[in-house]
């Protein structure tokens, strides 16, 4: 990036303010996800000035965009030429930006068939708490070598530094598409998920709830019509199964929604990540499970030690997403991990300005 560039050299200037009056920055987007983590701190550091796509080779699948750009011209550009980002980012609400696509490190329904936002960050330039320029990284997948800092910035939550540009993996989107769904039990469900993890079929997004479970296939027109064939199940018409599958991926299906009165019984939303083979879990409330069973949403009044160790007997961990006011929103780091976490907060972010204890306190 050109370091003579007005909006790099504002946000260059506001942190060499910061860092000498030790004055904490929250660094902002469209704020889409400001819920997310712990309660934000400090001054807003504004990084949507910072837009625009750097560069974008369709015929190399691979895409530069600096980190204010918006979500939704990213995606707009990507399919004009018929792809797409396939790890399927929430957005949760419009004016989403790809820097914080990146610092929140989440991804949508396709994440157990084509990985996630991690997996497809190919490089990254950011500005550290030195106000120094740094990148990591390229923009092809062999330029990554040794310690990739590139995907250690994903999910870090800004709290490493101010992410300016990114380059991204990208696919083309799928030729042909079909929702399944079966009015199964979760048991049968998650049984019936497992087997057909083994079998080669063209399964892109799988979500059970309420004793119905969805399937979505993606891929070449034969693959999928094949593989409707064998599968069964009623068909959903393709236009309410995109909706539908987008009510999930950006969480405005009611299940994700707490109002007043869900918060004033103590009702939180939990997101638990467990190995998909985990048999069902017994937590009271309601409960929403996707890719395959390896991630299980669930709306609960339980405490946060009964959901944490029902996450940790399964081999997994919770998160916390909504409600529940002073609970730690991540799961407990050990001892270990603490240090390496210190220890790259130092080496990034020495005077501890970006988003003071967002990921975890003392951060």
């Amino acid at each position: 990036m050109d370091a003579d560039d007005p909006a790099l050299g504002r946000l260059i200037n506001q942190v060499a303010g910061a860092r000498a009056a030790r004055a904490p920055l929250e660094i902002c987007g469209g704020g889409t996800k400001r819920f997310y983590g712990e309660a934000p701190a400090g001054a807003p550091l504004d990084v949507r000035p910072l837009s625009g796509i750097s560069s974008y080779e369709p015929t190399e699948l691979v895409v530069t965009a600096r980190a204010g750009t918006a979500l939704r011209d990213l995606e707009a550009a990507l399919a004009e030429e018929g792809q797409c980002l396939p790890f399927e980012p929430p957005r949760f609400a419009p004016g989403g930006t790809v820097g914080g696509m990146v610092a929140a490190g989440l991804s949508g329904p396709a994440r157990a068939s084509v990985g996630s936002v991690r997996d497809h960050v190919l490089g990254v330039t950011l500005l550290n708490g030195r106000g120094e320029i740094l990148t990591f990284g390229g923009q092809v997948t062999k330029n990554v070598a040794g310690y990739d800092v590139s995907r250690l910035i994903v999910g870090s939550l800004g709290i490493l530094g101010v992410i300016c540009e990114v380059s991204l993996k990208v696919l083309p989107a799928s030729v042909a598409t079909e929702t399944l769904s079966f009015d199964w039990d979760e048991a049968r469900s998650l049984d019936t998920l497992s087997r057909w993890a083994a079998q080669p079929l063209p399964i892109s997004a799988t979500a059970w709830h309420a004793g119905r479970l969805n399937v979505r296939l993606a891929g070449a027109r034969a693959a999928v019509a094949a593989a409707c064939e064998r599968l069964g199940g009623e068909r959903l018409e393709s236009g309410a199964a995109k909706a539908w599958w987008l009510s999930v991926r950006d969480q405005s299906a009611g299940f994700f929604s707490l109002g007043e009165e869900s918060l004033a019984r103590g009702e939180a939303l939990w997101r638990l990540s467990v190995p998909s083979v985990t048999a069902a879990l017994a937590l009271p409330g309601e409960q929403f499970i996707e890719w395959g069973g390896a991630q299980r949403w669930w709306r609960t009044t339980a405490t946060p030690d009964v959901v944490r160790e029902a996450a940790a007997r399964a081999g997994g961990h919770a998160t916390l997403i909504r409600g529940q006011d002073r609970v730690e929103v991540f799961a407990p780091l050990s001892a270990v991990l603490l240090r390496v976490h210190q220890g790259l907060k130092q080496a990034f972010d020495p005077a501890r300005i970006f988003n003071p204890g967002r990921l975890y306190a003392g951060l």
